[in-house]
């Protein structure tokens, strides 16, 4: 089917000139050749400057050859969205805005280099808006999808601490990529031996070529397949048994045989393993002042005041009081501006990696985050034991995404099966 412009007539014949075409109707939606085209280019702009930032010289796999997988994601994408729209999930401008600014920093960039970095993919402002937007929404609809069939019981927490992987909580960070091979539970056992040998194919193929990643960019079927397979750095006690179990018999560089569960066949590679044994975390006592630019106080003169505010503090002015009167955290600003004592990861990157740098009792420069400008004071640092419930936390969330990272891909297959799906030619 193709879609068509009325582009006028002349004399007796009117001119239709065809602009798209259906790649796949999805249920009442559909996915047109051209998104699917767009798309393809944009993960191949993304394949191209990542093998230039990593130095890779293997050769990148042809634009034609990511077709399937990037019609694949968005065949999943279009049944999420229909699943969100019909639940009422959205993401409204103003969280729109914090999350692309986090993700700027994260990554070390300011908002207007992060946007040039998307443009070299070919995404306008305004499609990486959309295109962060989709991706929140669907972010939300497998979380509460998927977690919904997780069940944690206090035995299974009690189990884990009882376990020698539960007892060493500090486990080793492995750098994983994965290979997905879907296969449906039932399956007959035909096709379990010829995905089984496809599998020992493509292992082979990988260890011969050192070309995990593009093996994986036009094999996979896992969630992390466009990323070329790449899990990232991942707890080894946050992985599925099947895969923690298969990693801690590998060393760095090596790919671990077929491994079969229910969502399919499974091929990782180990890039790296590091920390590992026991380790204390250190903590940080921290106070702040807040000031939020809003209608009355712009984002500069907002800068002006809580530089006058520091001024003061060093001139020798008590930071609790000038935080009772001036701070704008309704949480803190009663208590002097105090923060407590925390560990990493509980605070937005850009001010972490401020207070990260402060001296004890030094007082930062203004530093802005989504949240506006701060003065930061760093008043102690200790290094802590596990504390009994911290410890039971991390099991229960070690637990937790152990049970997503498994059920998240059979959920996905799921949905895809039950759903109504027509791929044009």
């Amino acid at each position: 089917m193709a879609l068509s412009l009325w582009l006028g007539t002349t004399s007796a014949s009117a001119q239709l000139v065809a602009l798209d075409g259906i790649a796949a109707i999805v249920n009442e939606d559909v996915v047109m050749k051209s998104e699917l085209r767009d798309h393809t280019e944009q993960y191949y702009q993304q394949i191209q400057r990542q093998a230039a930032t990593q130095q890779q010289r293997q050769q990148i796999p042809p634009r034609e050859a990511l077709l399937s997988q990037v019609l694949d994601k968005l065949i999943l994408d279009r049944i999420q969205l229909a699943m969100a729209e019909r639940a009422g999930i959205k993401v409204g401008d103003k969280e729109l805005n914090e999350a692309l600014t986090r993700t700027a920093e994260q990554q070390s960039m300011s908002f207007d280099q992060f946007v040039a970095m998307a443009q070299k993919d070919g995404l306008s402002l305004a499609q990486l808006r959309t295109q962060f937007r989709q991706d929140m929404v669907i972010g939300r609809v497998q979380q509460g999808m998927v977690k919904r069939r997780i069940e944690i019981s206090d035995q299974e927490v009690e189990n884990f601490l009882n376990s020698e992987e539960g007892q060493l909580m500090s486990s080793p960070d492995l750098n994983v990529g994965h290979i997905l091979l879907m296969l449906p539970s039932s399956a007959s056992t035909t096709e379990l031996d010829a995905s089984l040998h496809k599998a020992a194919q493509l292992r082979q193929q990988a260890v011969d070529s050192s070309d995990f990643r593009n093996i994986a960019l036009l094999n996979s079927r896992g969630p992390n397949a466009l990323k070329g397979g790449d899990l990232g750095w991942r707890k080894a006690m946050q992985l599925p048994p099947l895969f923690s179990q298969a990693l801690a018999q590998l060393a760095p560089g090596e790919i671990s045989p077929p491994l079969q569960s229910d969502a399919g066949i499974h091929l990782l590679k180990l890039y790296e393993r590091r920390g590992g044994g026991e380790q204390l975390i250190q903590q940080t006592e921290i106070r702040h002042i807040l000031l939020k630019p809003n209608e009355i106080l712009n984002k500069e003169e907002a800068l002006l005041k809580i530089k006058a505010l520091r001024e003061r503090i060093v001139a020798g002015e008590a930071f609790a009081d000038l935080a009772r009167e001036f701070s704008e955290d309704p949480g803190t600003a009663l208590k002097g501006g105090e923060l407590g004592w925390s560990s990493s990861g509980q605070f937005v990157p850009i001010f972490e990696s401020t207070a990260a740098k402060l001296e004890i009792d030094e007082i930062s420069l203004p530093v802005y985050s989504q949240f506006g400008w701060h003065i930061i004071q760093v008043t102690g640092r200790r290094n802590e034991d596990f504390s009994e419930k911290f410890i039971n936390n991390q099991a229960r969330n070690a637990l937790g995404q152990r049970k997503y990272a498994e059920e998240l891909p059979i959920w996905l297959q799921e949905i895809r099966s039950e759903a109504f799906v027509d791929i044009r030619p």
